[in-house]
């Protein structure tokens, strides 16, 4: 049977499914009973997004939108101002979270790699200390999830209208919105199908804001009567950088489509690449579903096609449209992670629960006149971290560390007071939670992204510091240097400046280091 997400609720409600007195009495009773027993380690929610730059949370100093579900973890919590990936793309970021290692140590260089499930993952190593785990959503893996006692997937990307979900026992569809959905099975396991007697681990993975950026119904003409304020560099020209930057095939000017991507349902206009694909959840709505898009896109369309805009304007029109329906993606992420939130105040889980707010990767939010990821510069390479955790995070903190996506497996294992295995490349964050860094934290990090495909984004790999970023474009035999503090959105390198050559050099001895240090071929 399947529910749209106002009779899911009420059908869950009226099952009990619900938190209530007499939920809420069995877990009180479940925790005293268990007191001094394993299920005192503390329990950990994974709380994670496709694509969500740092540049839509409030908590980072957002100028478009605000997300104060989000906030609370941040006021409650510790902010990670400077957390970046590994390889700035879906597959192998997550790939990287859960084992702890680099893209070619853990096998998962590119979208197109299978993940190797045999290999040692931070689940795994719970489930064997007797956490319970589950997975709940965005996989992107190819193969089964392993280390999980329970596991309902979404295949391959996955869609926003009525979702599917794989599980072990096949395939179910869900009648709603993905991002409800997907809370809705992640609560439905907290409420009724783990065992109270462990501690538990739930990973609680979104599709959005991924591409194509649908809106749930709830959020359709949100942001309608608004302007949202334009990156200074939206209409980059790419000078003072490689020419490489020109070939990109990601700009908000020439390559979103505008039935695909813009919601102008039946345009045939194509994009600079000859495509004119049509947007794939339109054709899976129900007709309730599909009136009420129309009724909130149709108008909109309407006033486009009359306007007629062309030029810079057109650009601008498809700014508009484009972050207006990623913020509303990002409003249904912030809403749910707020169900999530309140589900574990009613359940007296609160203060024996981690919660972790992340993303595979940051995103372009029309800085350099892009959509996507990929690169290395700042707004694709930084990802959100935000972490709640009751007398060890301290509520407020801001953390300047430079930190990784390799390090939240162990991390992970260190709060469950587990050994980490050497194999993983990741450090523990645990020290930082109180604000406070270690004269001999790392200094610099590494960057590889090995994907020649789509966007036409080249291959490189760099190494950042606090101050400075250097980056190789192999292939090509190109290089790029920023200061990042006099130049914090890298329009201008300086590798080819002579007052910077001591610095580059510098560089290069440190990104050689690198290599070494986590054994990438080559090196």
């Amino acid at each position: 049977m399947v529910h749209d997400n106002c009779s899911r609720r009420n059908f869950l409600k009226l099952t009990g499914l619900l938190v209530g007195s007499s939920v809420l009495t069995r877990h009180l009773n479940a925790q005293t009973r268990t007191a001094g027993s394993p299920s005192k380690r503390p329990n950990i929610v994974f709380l994670f997004t496709d694509d969500h730059a740092v540049q839509s949370i409030s908590a980072y100093g957002s100028r478009i939108n605000t997300t104060p579900h989000i906030d609370r973890l941040a006021s409650e919590g510790v902010v990670f101002d400077r957390c970046f990936c590994c390889n700035s793309i879906c597959a192998p970021s997550r790939a990287a979270v859960l084992t702890g290692k680099h893209s070619h140590a853990n096998g998962l260089m590119t979208n197109g790699n299978r993940f190797d499930g045999a290999q040692t993952t931070f689940p795994k190593l719970l489930q064997q200390a007797g956490y319970e785990t589950a997975l709940i959503g965005k996989w992107h893996l190819k193969t089964d999830p392993t280390g999980f006692d329970h596991w309902e997937i979404l295949p391959g990307q996955g869609s926003y209208y009525n979702p599917d979900f794989l599980t072990a026992a096949g395939k179910k569809r869900y009648e709603g919105y993905a991002t409800d959905v997907t809370t809705d099975l992640a609560l439905d396991w907290l409420k009724n199908d783990r065992d109270e007697d462990k501690p538990f681990l739930l990973m609680c993975q979104h599709k959005a804001p991924h591409r194509t950026w649908a809106p749930g119904p709830d959020h359709l003409t949100m942001y309608d009567d608004v302007t949202i304020p334009e990156p200074p560099s939206l209409f980059d020209d790419y000078a003072h950088r490689s020419d490489l930057l020109k070939d990109n095939e990601m700009s908000i000017a020439g390559h979103l489509m505008y039935d695909y991507d813009l919601k102008i349902t039946g345009a045939t206009e194509k994009d600079v690449l000859g495509r004119a694909f049509k947007n794939p959840e339109y054709r899976r709505m129900t007709d309730d579903q599909r009136r009420r898009w129309d009724a909130a896109y149709g108008p909109k369309n309407e006033a486009f096609r009359k306007s007629n805009p062309q030029g810079d304007d057109l650009t601008r029109w498809k700014y508009q449209r484009y972050i207006k329906d990623y913020l509303r993606c990002v409003a249904s992420v912030d809403d749910n992670i707020g169900r999530v939130l309140d589900y574990l105040d009613d359940a007296g889980l609160a203060d024996n629960t981690i919660v972790v707010y992340s993303s595979d990767q940051g995103f372009y939010l029309g800085e350099h006149g892009w959509y996507d990821k990929r690169w290395m510069y700042e707004e694709s390479f930084r990802m959100p971290l935000l972490v709640r955790w009751p007398g060890k995070a301290k509520p407020g903190t801001r953390v300047s560390a430079l930190t990784q996506n390799i390090d939240f497996g162990p991390t992970f294992l260190d709060a469950a007071g587990l050994d980490v295995p050497k194999e993983m490349q990741g450090v523990s964050l645990k020290p930082l939670m109180d604000g406070t860094v270690a004269p001999n934290w790392r200094r610099a990090l590494y960057y590889h992204y090995y994907e020649k495909g789509e966007h036409n984004v080249p291959r490189h790999e760099g190494v950042r510091t606090d101050r400075y970023k250097l980056i190789h474009f192999y292939d090509a035999g190109q290089w790029e240097l920023y200061d990042l503090t006099n130049d914090p959105r890298e329009m201008h390198s300086l590798y080819d400046d002579p007052a910077y050559r001591t610095i580059a050099e510098g560089l290069k001895r440190q990104l050689q280091a690198l290599r070494v240090q986590y054994g990438v071929d080559g090196a």
